[in-house]
C-alpha cells in the first residue's frame, strides 16, 4: 500500500503533538526541568517545571545530600542522621545547562533539562549517575531514583540481607518482619538498613536512602539497565558517600548516623541461652557446671518463661521467689543476667503495667482514639508509642523494675512489631515526634526507637554501669543503642555459612557489634554442626548460644565429651583474645570499623573475594584471616589475599593472591594470621570480672608491611572512660626501621599488666634483639595460642615446630615509650 505524502506528514505532526501528551499523562512522573535555582555557601535549592522540589547539600567533602518532593520540602527530621552539615570549602557554578558542585574530594553536575545528578572524582571520572530517561521519578505516592549500572559494577551491604555478598542481579526489600526460621534466600527479614556500597573501575561509593517507608533496592534484578532505590512513600531523599578507600565510605556513614557506645566487656564473654532457663535452679545447675567444666563465660540469658504469664515487668514467683537475689548470687560466680523484653504489654485489669500505661496514654492508637490490640505471648496486648517522648520516658520508668533486680542485659524481641496474623493494619498512627503517620512509616523505625528507650532507661538506672542491649528489629542508627542478633535461624549448615555473611554485612552497614545463634535456633544440631559453629562464634562479636523451646539442650556438653573439649578450647581462646577484641570494639566506637570484617573492606578491587567459594571468608579484626567450612567438609578451597598469612596453628607461612586446596580437620578451625599483625592477649580467666596474671602478651608476625595497633583497656563497665578513665597506647610495627615501637601511655586509668612478654613470630634463634638501643636476652618460646593444642588434636596433624621460630622477652610495663630494634 502506498502512502502519499500528504498522509504521512499528518501522521507526523501527530506522533510529534502526542509526545508531549503521552509523557504528560502518563502514571509515571519525573522531576522535569529546572526552572529555578538558588546558590547558598553549601546548598543549591532548585524548583522545576513539574513542580518539583530539590536541594543539594554538601554535609562534608566526602558526603552530599540529596533530597526531593513533589511538594515543598517539610520538616527535615530523621532518626538515623545525628550529623548536621560540617562547615567545608564548596565552590558551586552553574550556566544554561548545568549547576556543578565542587568540594576537594569531588564533583556533583546537576544536569537542568531534564533534572539528573551525575558525581564524578576531582579529575573526571564517573562515580555514580543517573540513569539518562529516568531519574527520578514519581508513581502515586512511590518514589524511585534509577543509577546507571557502570561497567563490571558491583553492589555490597543493605545490612541483614540473605544472598551473595555482592548483590548485583538481585532485588530486596526493607519492611521489617517476623521471619521464623527463615530460609536462606528469604527477604526480607527483621531490620532495615538502607546503606549500600557500590564498586566499578577501582572505585568505590556509598548510598544511604534515608527513609522508613517500606523501601525497595534493585541492583539489575529483572532487567539490564539500571540500579534503583525508592520507598512507598515519603520524600526522595539519599547521602552520597565517596572515599578511595571503602574502610573510609563506614567511617562517613557511621559519623552521619552514629557509632556504638562502648559495650560492658562482660558482653564480650561467652553467653549461654536458651529458649527458656527456668526455674532458677536449672539456671544455677546450667552456671555451676560451666564453671565446673572449665567452660569460660559471663552471661545467662532468660526467655518469656520468667514473667508471669508472659506479661512484662513482672517474675514468676513460683519459678523465680527470689529475682535479685538470685541475680547478685550469679554475679558472685561472674554471671551477668540478660532478660527478654517484648513490646506487648497484656491488657488485663489489675496488671500494673497496663495500668500504667493507659494512665499515660502511651499505647498506639488507631485514627479514631481506640488503642491498636494486637494478638502475641501474653494474648491481647497493647504496644508502647516509642516514636514518641512520651511513650520512651513511660518505658524508661518501667525499665527500673529490672535494674532494682540487679539485671544487666535487656533482649529486645518480637519489635517488628511482631503479632500473630503477621498483619499489622496500616491505619495504625505513630506520633512521630509529633508528626502524626502510619504505621506504613513508623515500623521500620519502631525498634530502633524501643531499642533506644531501653538504653536509655538502663543508663538512668543503672547507676554509672553501662547496659548491655540486644534487638531482632532495627534501623540505621540502631547501632547507637543495641546490638543486633539475626533471629531466628536454623541449626543447619547453610544457617551456620549464611549467618556469617549476614554478619559481615551488617559490619559494612555500620553494626559493629552483632550475633547470631550459635548451634541454631530452630531444630536440632548434629554434633558436627555444633562443634564447627561453636569453633566460628568464638570469632563473632556477641558470642551467643541460644536454641529453641522443644529441641535438645545445646549446652556445650551435650554434645559429648570430645565437643566439650573443642568448645572450651575455643571459648577459652576468646578469653585470651579479650585484650584484642576489646581494642577492636574501642576502635568501632571511634570510627565505625566492624570487629567482624568482610575481605571487601580491605581487598575491595580483587574480584576473588566475591567468589561464591569464598565470599564467606572474613577477617576478625585486621590480623585474623577466618576460613568457614561446612561440617560437612574435610577439605576444600580457600584464598588467601594480598600479602603473607601465618597458620595460626602451625606458623606456615602462605603467599596471597592465590587459592589453595586445604584440608579441613573436625576439631580445628582453619585460621591465619595477616603478616606484621600485632595481638594482645592475657592469660586465661573463667570471666571477665577474673583478674588476669599481671603479664600482658603482644604477639608479633614478622612481615614487609608497615602496621600499628590501638591497644586500648578501662575498667570495662562505667562510663569513667569519658572523662580520662582509660589506658591506651599505640603499637607500631615498622619493618623498613626493623623496630617495634609502644608508644606512650594515654589516659589516666591504671593497667592491670606490670609487664609486656613480646612474642615475635617468624624469627629464628639467630635473630637479635635490642630494647631502647640495649641488647635484649630473648628465647625460643613457641606459646601457642590454645596451650593444650595437643589435646584436641590427638593425631598430632598440627606440628607446630615445622619450619616456625617464636622469640619472646619480657620488658617491664612501666607506661613510657619504648622500642624494640630486631
Amino acid at each position: 500500500m502506498k502512502i502519499s505524502y500528504k498522509t504521512l506528514a499528518v501522521l507526523l505532526l501527530t506522533t510529534f503533538i502526542s509526545l508531549p501528551s503521552l509523557a504528560q499523562n502518563s502514571p509515571v512522573k519525573g522531576v522535569g526541568a529546572v526552572s529555578k535555582v538558588s546558590i547558598s555557601a553549601q546548598k543549591v535549592t532548585m524548583n522545576t517545571d513539574q513542580n518539583a522540589h530539590v536541594e543539594v547539600t554538601v554535609y562534608t567533602p566526602t558526603v552530599v545530600r540529596v533530597r526531593m518532593d513533589k511538594q515543598p520540602l517539610g520538616k527535615d527530621f530523621s532518626y538515623a542522621v545525628v550529623t548536621q552539615p560540617q562547615q567545608a570549602k564548596v565552590n558551586i557554578t552553574q550556566n544554561d545547562k548545568e549547576v556543578t558542585i565542587q568540594t576537594d574530594s569531588l564533583q556533583a553536575r546537576i544536569t537542568k533539562n531534564p533534572f539528573a545528578v551525575a558525581f564524578y572524582t576531582r579529575d573526571g571520572k564517573v562515580i555514580n549517575q543517573d540513569e539518562e530517561g529516568l531519574t527520578t521519578s514519581w508513581i502515586g505516592e512511590e518514589v524511585t531514583t534509577y543509577k546507571k549500572m557502570q561497567k563490571g559494577e558491583r553492589f555490597i551491604g543493605l545490612g541483614e540481607k540473605t544472598g551473595g555478598l555482592d548483590r548485583r542481579g538481585s532485588g530486596y526489600t526493607n519492611w521489617n518482619t517476623d521471619a521464623y526460621a527463615y530460609t536462606t534466600g528469604q527477604d526480607p527479614l527483621y531490620t532495615t538498613f538502607p546503606f549500600y556500597i557500590g564498586i566499578h573501575n577501582g572505585l568505590n561509593y556509598g548510598i544511604f536512602f534515608d527513609n522508613s517507608y517500606q523501601s525497595d533496592f534493585n541492583f539489575g534484578a529483572s532487567n539490564d539497565r539500571f540500579s534503583s532505590f525508592g520507598a512507598q512513600g515519603g520524600e526522595m531523599d539519599y547521602y552520597f558517600f565517596y572515599h578511595t578507600k571503602l574502610a573510609d565510605l563506614i567511617t562517613s556513614y557511621t559519623f552521619l548516623t552514629g557509632r556504638m557506645e562502648l559495650p560492658p566487656l562482660w558482653s564480650l564473654g561467652y553467653q549461654q541461652n536458651r529458649y527458656s532457663y527456668y526455674p532458677e535452679t536449672e539456671v544455677f545447675r546450667i552456671a555451676q557446671t560451666l564453671r565446673e567444666k572449665k567452660i569460660p563465660a559471663d552471661g545467662i540469658t532468660l526467655d518469656i518463661h520468667y514473667m508471669d504469664k508472659y506479661k512484662l515487668f513482672t517474675w514468676d514467683k513460683t519459678r523465680f521467689p527470689d529475682p535479685a537475689a538470685m541475680n547478685k548470687k550469679l554475679k558472685d560466680m561472674g554471671f551477668r543476667t540478660t532478660v527478654i523484653v517484648d513490646p506487648g504489654i497484656k491488657i488485663e485489669e489489675g496488671y500494673g503495667a497496663y495500668e500504667r500505661g493507659v494512665k499515660d496514654d502511651v499505647f498506639l492508637k488507631y485514627p479514631d482514639g481506640k488503642y491498636y490490640a494486637g494478638e502475641v505471648w501474653p494474648g491481647w496486648t497493647h504496644f508502647p508509642d516509642f516514636t514518641s517522648q512520651k511513650g520512651r520516658e513511660w518505658w524508661k520508668k518501667e525499665i527500673k523494675f529490672f535494674a532494682e533486680t540487679g539485671v544487666d542485659g535487656f533482649w529486645n524481641d518480637m519489635n517488628e512489631i511482631a503479632t500473630w496474623g503477621q498483619k499489622m493494619p496500616n491505619n495504625v498512627l505513630f506520633n512521630f515526634e509529633g508528626n502524626i503517620t502510619t504505621h506504613k512509616e513508623g515500623r521500620n523505625v519502631y525498634g530502633l526507637q524501643m531499642a533506644r528507650a531501653s538504653y536509655e532507661g538502663a543508663r538512668q538506672h543503672m547507676q554509672n554501669k553501662r547496659p548491655f542491649i540486644l534487638s531482632r528489629a532495627g534501623f540505621s542508627g540502631s547501632q547507637r543503642y543495641s546490638a543486633i542478633w539475626t533471629g531466628d535461624n536454623r541449626a543447619e549448615d547453610s544457617h551456620m555459612i549464611l549467618g556469617i555473611r549476614l554478619l559481615n554485612s551488617l559490619g559494612v552497614s555500620g553494626v559493629a557489634f552483632s550475633a547470631m545463634d550459635i548451634g541454631g535456633f530452630t531444630g536440632n544440631a548434629p554434633v558436627g554442626l555444633f562443634a564447627r559453629w561453636i569453633q566460628l562464634g568464638a570469632f563473632t562479636p556477641y558470642f551467643r548460644n541460644h536454641t529453641g523451646v522443644n529441641t535438645r539442650s545445646a549446652e556445650p556438653w551435650a554434645f559429648g565429651e570430645e565437643v566439650t573439649e573443642i568448645a572450651r578450647n575455643f571459648i577459652s581462646l576468646r578469653y585470651k583474645l579479650m585484650p584484642y577484641i576489646y581494642s577492636n570494639m574501642y576502635e568501632a566506637t571511634q570510627s565505625g570499623q566492624p570487629l567482624m570484617r568482610t575481605l571487601a573492606i580491605d581487598y575491595t578491587h580483587d574480584d576473588k573475594v566475591y567468589n561464591g567459594e569464598f565470599e564467606s571468608q572474613y577477617q576478625f579484626g585486621k590480623a585474623f584471616l577466618i576460613m568457614p567450612f561446612e561440617s560437612t567438609k574435610n577439605y576444600g578451597k580457600v584464598y588467601f589475599p594480598q600479602g603473607k598469612w601465618y597458620d595460626l596453628w602451625t606458623g606456615e607461612v602462605k603467599q596471597g593472591n592465590r587459592e589453595e586446596m586445604i584440608g579441613v580437620q573436625y576439631n580445628k578451625l582453619p585460621i591465619y594470621v595477616k603478616e606484621s599483625s600485632i595481638i594482645p592477649m592475657q592469660s586465661l580467666v573463667q570471666h571477665t570480672g577474673e583478674m588476669p596474671t599481671d603479664t600482658l602478651t603482644v604477639h608479633v608476625y614478622r612481615g614487609d608491611v608497615a602496621n600499628s595497633f590501638v591497644y586500648y583497656e578501662d575498667d570495662g563497665e562505667s562510663y569513667d572512660y569519658q572523662k580520662g578513665g582509660f589506658y591506651k597506647r599505640t603499637i607500631t610495627y615498622d619493618p623498613r626501621r626493623k623496630s617495634i615501637t609502644f608508644g606512650d601511655a594515654e589516659g589516666n586509668f591504671k593497667t592491670k599488666f606490670k609487664h609486656v612478654k613480646v612474642m615475635l613470630h617468624g624469627y629464628d634463634e639467630k635473630a637479635r634483639f635490642k630494647v631502647n638501643g640495649k641488647k635484649a636476652d630473648t628465647k625460643d618460646d613457641f606459646a601457642s595460642f590454645i596451650d593444650p593444642i595437643t589435646r584436641f588434636d590427638p593425631q598430632g596433624t598440627a606440628n607446630p615446630r615445622i619450619g616456625y621460630s617464636v622469640r619472646s622477652l619480657v620488658v617491664r610495663n612501666d607506661n613510657g615509650r619504648f622500642t624494640i630494634n630486631f
